[in-house]
């Protein structure tokens, strides 16, 4: 009897011994921002069969229990307070018990894109001002993911929330940081980045799978797609690796710097990836977050006048719901450089269309002046614009207007204020004109302003 009491333990022993571990995916983990005020994910690994409890700090009476099936991963969601105070987690399975702490409410906010979006305070950026030396602020938080790609999704991936300081912020996105700081500072909460960019990297590496199969049009473009040798760029396998992982998480909105990899090739389909893109996104993330972008700067690399082309597929952009635009055009100091180095005005314009869309700042007006119509009175074309006031010019004349008859043939014009806001605009070799262009081109910058010294956005009114 002894012996079959023995034989019998034996199988309970091992696969006590050997049971599953507890495990819990890198974005949740100490120091980590939860979205306040919201019903918000938790997932992760365990052991099938067994129930993990779940005792949140703020309502530790109130145990949220998931069951853990064949497949052993686990998901279940908490309800968060309002911000204030740090508090804790406690996910327990059998005997095992993980705990994350340092946890702060507020708002949480995801910065993609490519090399604009990764440039950091090493890179130079010259309008940080005093920023290193007063960065140090427990209420903004970094979770930097690790560059990965990957042919399939990917479940988890790497990186840790840190507190900002002077070791952690210069290496996080400059962009995403004065983003963030501004957040912070006029919302008065914690505010967590989640970073996930990387260089040189195409807008359908950033897409899901499904984007693509739902839309034959995108389909084309995600089989024409040449390699390259210093950054991944296949459809979907940076999406797998860098944004699918975290995709449960609960996120305020979305903040997105990309499109220089896309001028050469898809310079007037880009809206159509972008709007694949997002809304592949809020699918995935189950959350229709708002998105907002900026529009590439003036730069001389490109042929011809691809990117003038492609910035106005991005203003195309802004018909998806919940989107907004800034332009950087004016904070350009060289063209030959394709990364402008002013990065905490970029920060600055993307929050205040934070401020003013998500956390209802009507005092904010953080709109560019755009292109309203055109009218044409002989030989003279005027241009009507909205604007916050009307436009003032920073030089002594007004630059990089164009103005074509039915030609086509667009040559340099004379654009002058006119007492009503309006802009007339005029050639000696365009006797019947037709269509106007300004700042359509590679590299030309604006020197036409608004009340709140935001530039007049480059438009056409052709289109050819």
């Amino acid at each position: 009897m002894r012996i079959l009491f023995l034989v019998f333990l034996f199988p309970i022993a091992v696969y006590s011994s050997a049971q599953l571990p507890l495990r819990l995916p890198s974005i949740l983990s100490d120091h980590a921002v939860l979205q306040q005020n919201a019903k918000v994910r938790v997932w992760g690994w365990g052991p099938g069969s067994v129930r993990v409890a779940i005792v949140c700090s703020w309502n530790k009476s109130d145990t949220v229990f998931a069951s853990i099936g064949a497949d052993c991963d686990w998901e279940t969601t908490i309800n968060t307070p309002a911000a204030g105070g740090t508090h804790s987690i406690g996910f327990t399975c059998g005997t095992q018990k993980i705990t994350i702490e340092d946890i702060v409410l507020g708002e949480v906010w995801l910065c993609s894109g490519q090399s604009n979006m990764e440039f950091n305070l090493k890179g130079g950026v010259t309008d940080a001002g005093d920023a290193l030396s007063n960065c140090k602020n427990n209420e903004i938080r970094f979770f930097k993911v690790g560059q990965s790609y990957d042919k399939f999704p990917q479940t988890n991936c790497t990186g840790k929330w840190e507190v900002c300081d002077e070791n952690t912020m210069p290496a996080f996105s400059a962009v995403g940081y004065f983003f963030g700081h501004r957040l912070n500072d006029q919302l008065k909460v914690p505010v967590g980045l989640i970073g996930s960019y990387w260089g040189g990297t195409c807008i359908q590496s950033w897409m899901p799978a499904e984007a693509f199969d739902k839309n034959p049009e995108l389909r084309k473009m995600k089989e024409n797609i040449e390699p390259w040798d210093w950054a991944p760029k296949g459809a979907n396998i940076i999406y797998n690796a860098m944004i699918f992982p975290f995709s449960p998480y609960r996120i305020a909105g979305s903040i997105w710097y990309q499109g220089e990899a896309n001028v050469a090739s898809e310079y007037c389909e880009y809206s159509k990836l972008f709007t694949g893109m997002i809304d592949g996104w809020r699918t995935a993330f189950h959350n229709d977050f708002p998105v907002y972008f900026v529009q590439i700067a003036p730069c001389n690399y490109y042929e011809g006048i691809k990117s003038a082309y492609l910035r106005e597929q991005q203003e195309f952009g802004l018909r998806t719901p919940g989107t907004g635009m800034i332009s950087v055009a004016d904070l350009v100091a060289d063209v030959a450089n394709i990364h402008p180095v002013k990065k905490r005005a970029v920060g600055e314009r993307l929050s205040d269309l934070a401020l003013k869309e998500q956390y209802d700042r009507s005092d904010l007006q953080p709109y560019s002046p755009h292109f309203d119509q055109l009218t044409i009175k002989g030989d003279k074309a005027i241009v009507s614009v909205i604007s916050v006031g009307n436009l003032s010019c920073t030089g002594t004349k007004i630059t990089n207007f164009q103005l074509s008859g039915a030609d086509q043939q667009f040559y340099p014009a004379l654009a002058i204020l006119k007492k009503d806001g309006s802009i007339q605009v005029t050639s000696p070799n365009v006797k019947n004109p037709v269509a106007v262009r300004y700042c359509f081109t590679n590299d030309a910058t604006p020197n036409l302003f608004d009340s709140n010294n935001l530039p007049l956005l480059p438009f056409r009114t052709d289109n050819w």
